[in-house]
């Protein structure tokens, strides 16, 4: 007897709709296992994960400005899973663009200088994600190298670009041999959306992003693309599609997302650069894409839940003494439950008896 896989004719459209909310009460299932497990209440872990930060305001802003780089990371990936194109480095372009844009802040730094800081340190650091993403596309579509491990090996040279530039050249002198860079002016930061918050523009810049991707990807020539080039390659070449031009294009939109939630991230909340300037963004920005089913205001809602992990993860740390690595756990488990869920709707589960027919012609 054999398990089989049977691809369905007609999907549920009500099957993929619920599949999301159906993966992440699973994920919620066997999280209160583990921690079950680990000798702690998986009720009291519930209210600490979800129920506290949700009736806490300051959590709740918290959350919003977590979510913010997930969810911009999450849109410009979707653009390459769209196209069956598989960016798994956007953690390295992440950490390029915070270098880039982090270069004006820190040659203006003491200067006084004026407004401009800001959107060049933008620009800077949305470019320098472009071109680190642009290294895996060029590779992929000169030479057909896979772009998944060439995107990948790039986050560990742009983690050790980072450490060295703030062990070294950037180190700020004052800071008592900390790992880490002078703290930026007031020009290089990004302003609150109201005083004594903690919302800054770059939540903006996320909800301006979801909005331009789902008008791209729903309602343009470019989106229609993407959905032929990754549903139907063959269709998409008798068309006239550029396969090599659709990898260098989506993976630009990527990279220069992932590098501008870098800097926003920089400027933003933490003011300065140091070697922890992300807990792994662009890895769980992955999750994020899959759980929003690659809808720009699916990616909205995902990057929220994400975003509520990591602050329940913080808290469960203090109030259960429960290890920060069982939230990046529970995200393992989420993204498999994901991919489980979007597996049985797309095939349907049989078991077989007897061995398989090309088995039995060979024996024959």
């Amino acid at each position: 007897m054999r398990i089989e896989l049977q691809q369905r004719q007609a999907p549920s459209a009500v099957a993929r709709l619920l599949a999301p909310v159906l993966a992440l009460a699973a994920a919620f299932l066997l999280g209160g296992i583990v921690v079950a497990a680990m000798g702690r209440s998986p009720l009291a872990a519930l209210d600490v994960y979800v129920l506290q930060p949700l009736s806490d305001p300051w959590a709740l802003q918290e959350m919003v400005v977590k979510a913010t780089p997930l969810v911009l990371i999450a849109i410009g990936l979707s653009f390459c899973f769209r196209a069956n194109l598989w960016n798994i480095g956007a953690e390295g372009q992440f950490i390029v663009g915070a270098i880039c844009g982090s270069t004006v802040a820190l040659a203006t730094h003491g200067t006084d200088a004026g407004a401009w800081v800001l959107p060049v340190m933008l620009a800077l650091g949305t470019l320098g994600g472009i071109a680190w993403a642009s290294v895996p596309a060029f590779l992929r579509a000169r030479f057909g190298v896979s772009e998944i491990l060439t995107s990948l090996m790039l986050v560990y040279v742009a983690e050790l670009i980072l450490d060295y530039l703030v062990r070294g050249p950037w180190r700020d002198p004052k800071g008592f041999n900390f790992p880490q860079s002078v703290t930026f002016d007031d020009a290089a930061t990004l302003p609150f959306l109201a005083d004594g918050g903690r919302l800054h523009i770059g939540v903006l810049m996320a909800v301006v992003a979801v909005v331009v991707a789902f008008v791209v990807m729903g309602h343009t020539i470019f989106g229609y693309r993407l959905r032929v080039t990754g549903e139907a390659p063959r269709a998409a070449r008798f068309s006239g599609f550029s396969e090599r031009r659709t990898t260098f294009i989506v993976f630009a939109i990527s990279g220069g997302l992932a590098g501008l939630a870098g800097i926003v991230e920089v400027a933003g909340q933490i003011g300065q650069l140091k070697p922890s300037i992300s807990p792994g963004y662009g890895f769980t920005a992955i999750i994020v894409a899959f759980l929003g089913r690659l809808n720009p205001f699916g990616i909205l809602l995902a990057g929220l839940v994400m975003a509520l992990t990591f602050i329940g993860g913080e808290a469960a740390q203090i109030t259960l003494r429960l290890p920060f690595d069982l939230t990046r756990t529970f995200q393992g488990i989420l993204l498999f439950c994901v991919l489980a869920a979007d597996a049985l709707v797309t095939y349907r589960v049989r078991l077989v008896r007897g061995a398989p027919a090309q088995a039995a012609g060979r024996a024959a």
